[in-house]
Parts: C-alpha cells; structure tokens; sequence
C-alpha cells in the first residue's frame, strides 16, 4: 500500500500551533509506512510585514498589552462572517500567501490537516472557488473554540474536548464531522520517563519535592523575578525555571541560580520537556493548550500563572473546573498557592489524579488514524 502524504500547515504564532504540526509528523514517522508527512510553517510564505503582524505583533501584544489583546480576541469572535472588518483582514491574508498556494499544488498532498485557523481560511476559501483541494482537516489547539477557526468545506475538525465539540455543533458544524481526539502531544508523552532516570540526568535530588517553572516556547513573563519569590518561601523543594528560547530570562536565572545552587536550576529552550515534568510534582505554567495538555499527560497538577485575556483565560477556566489547576493573577497569589499546597500535600496528589484521569495522550495518534481511514474508505 502506498504511503499517504498528509500536509500539516501550521503558523508560527506562539508555539503551540507548530507544536501540535510537529506531534503529528512523529506520528506519521511511526505509522509503519502509511503515512509520510510534511509540515510547513505558513509563515515561511508570507511578506516581512505580514510575518510581523502574525507573529512578532502578536507575541508583544499578549505579552505587554493584554488587555489589548482580549479585547481583538472578543471581538473578532463576535464579528459578523461578512462584516467589512472580516473581508478586510481575509483580502490581506489571500494577498500574502500566494507561495503558499504554490508550495501545496506542487506537494499534491492527499489529504491537509491545520493545527492553526489562517491555514484552514484560506484552503476554504479556495475550496469555495471551485479549485482542486484534497480533504482539509483542523486540529483546534485550545480548550476552547474561537469563531475563526470555524470554516466552510472542511472536512473534518478535531476538538480538545467535549464542550469544544458542543461549540462547533453551535456553530455549525455536522456532528459526524467533529471528533473529540484531545490535542496533539509528541509521542514521549504517552510514554512518560522515568523520575528517578531524569532526576539523576539533571543532578537533582529525586526525593524532594519539585516544581517546574514554564514560560512557555517564547519564554513570556519574567521567570527570574517569579524563581526569585518561590525561593523567598520556607520548604524543602527545589526549582527547575524552563526560559525556553528567552536568553535574558535564562541569563537571569542562571546569575539567580548562585544564590540557591542546590534549589534553583535554570533550563533553555529543550526538545525533550518531558524529561524535566517527570521530575516535577507541580508545574506553574501559562495555560497554552499544548503545554496543559502535556502537563495532563504527565499526571502533573497545574498553577496557572497571570492567563491573559482570550484563549489562556478560555484554557484556564476549563482546567480549573476539571479540578486540575490553580490560578495566581500575581506572584503574591502563586506564593500563597505554593505554599497551601505545600501544606495539603492530600490536595495536591487529588489534583494529579485528575490530571492523568482527563489525559489524552494518545490524541495524535487518534487525528492521524481518522485522516488515514477516511482516505482508505
């Protein structure tokens, strides 16, 4: 049987859209020869002031002005399909992704999955014109669904959970054309490491209780400042701060790291996050929907550090329902949701129990068999 080539069309606006492209390509990789996958970043398409718009733009809006943001995500959702701000934004978007166009016609894909919704409009809009297009698939990212990533002439969408899924039907969309797979996490996840193994690799001591500090891949939010107040409080525990790709914040915490050598240990941008959630007990995070869904992979209960308006807000309040998450709005707030948890460790293993209960490790896995079986069908 001859492999099936899936495109996987995502854009580089926060990590979470390549992330979820990525955990699918690896699955492809492991499909035993029926799929190969290739996976192209709209962004690599599109004219400098586009690019900006979509990414450097965005990553400075939620990071400095979001307030600003919440403010374009609420309204963007509720605007009309056909209102004059929707045309505008969708000519803008058609004008610049021309190469892209060229690029999918000249991989002849047999099917097209996004994990981002600029994709999606604008394969619909070609579908609509009557152009040759394979099935276009969407993967949402959040626990929650923004009007832009519902479209016309997709095949099928791919939701978080269940009350995404009640939300496209609102919107829409078939029942039989939605299905409830989680979001896309690399394969490591449904396999989880070792503490013990990881621990050792880090130098740390696997028998105290540790927490992990995120920023997220674009490392947003001043960790130093925040590792510099978790250290202040009283308790054996120690800190792995993630800046990911943030060199400031890593240089930052690495200078903070003298003071507390056997508490404090700094960590860059990393191919392999599973590794030091194994050794965590507790991870304070931004509510990414690719970052919390791993972290549920990883039985890891949650602190939702300052969610910004929009989607992180969506993603939190839904983790917090479920039972598996704190929030903090400040570092005052997170000090005292260490510290109470540090002081109920029974509140703490409940909310890991949940975590690894509303897991869906396996949902790549799941995206890529319905694609494939709807091609063989």
């Amino acid at each position: 049987m001859t492999a099936k080539k899936i495109l996987l069309l995502s854009v580089s606006a926060g990590a979470g859209h390549v992330r979820a492209a990525e955990a699918l390509k690896a699955y492809a990789h492991l499909s035993e020869g029926q799929a190969v996958a290739t996976h192209l970043d709209v962004m690599d398409f599109v004219n400098a002031g586009f690019r900006k718009l979509y990414t450097d733009f965005y990553i400075t809006l939620v990071n400095k002005a979001p307030a600003l943001w919440g403010y374009l995500y609420k309204t963007v959702n509720e605007a009309k399909t056909d209102s004059s701000l929707q045309k505008l934004r969708r000519g803008i978007e058609r004008l610049n992704t021309k190469a892209l166009l060229k690029e999918i016609t000249a991989f002849k894909p047999d099917a097209i999955i996004c994990t981002h919704f600029l994709p999606a409009e604008i394969l619909s809009a070609l579908i609509r014109k009557g152009k040759l297009i394979p099935p276009v698939w969407v993967q949402v990212t959040d626990f929650d669904l923004h009007r832009l990533w519902v479209q016309e002439h997709i095949t099928g969408y791919f939701a978080a959970n269940e009350e995404v899924a009640f939300r496209m039907r609102a919107q829409g969309i078939a029942a039989q054309n939605i299905y409830v797979t989680g979001i896309p996490i690399m394969p490591a996840f449904a396999r989880p490491p070792l503490r013990s193994e990881c621990t050792a690799e880090l130098g740390i001591d696997p028998d105290r209780a540790t927490f992990l500090l995120m920023g997220g891949g674009a490392g947003l939010g001043s960790l130093s400042a925040l590792a510099k107040h978790l250290l202040a409080l009283e308790g054996n525990f120690q800190l792995i701060a993630l800046a990911g790709k943030n060199t400031e914040e890593l240089a930052a915490l690495q200078t903070l790291a003298k003071r507390y050598p056997d508490r404090l240990l700094p960590q860059g941008f990393t191919q392999q996050v599973e590794r030091l959630m194994a050794c965590a007990d507790l991870v304070i995070t931004k509510p990414g929907g690719l970052t919390t869904s791993e972290c549920l992979a990883m039985g890891l209960a949650m602190i939702l550090n300052a969610p910004i308006p929009g989607q992180e807000e969506r993603n939190a309040d839904f983790l917090l329902e479920q039972g598996v998450a704190l929030k903090a709005i400040d570092p005052i707030t997170l000090l005292y949701r260490i510290q109470y948890l540090m002081q109920h460790p029974e509140k703490l293993r409940q909310m890991q129990a949940q975590a690894q209960a509303l897991a869906k490790p396996d949902a790549a896995r799941q995206v890529l068999n319905i694609v494939l079986e709807k091609l063989n069908q």
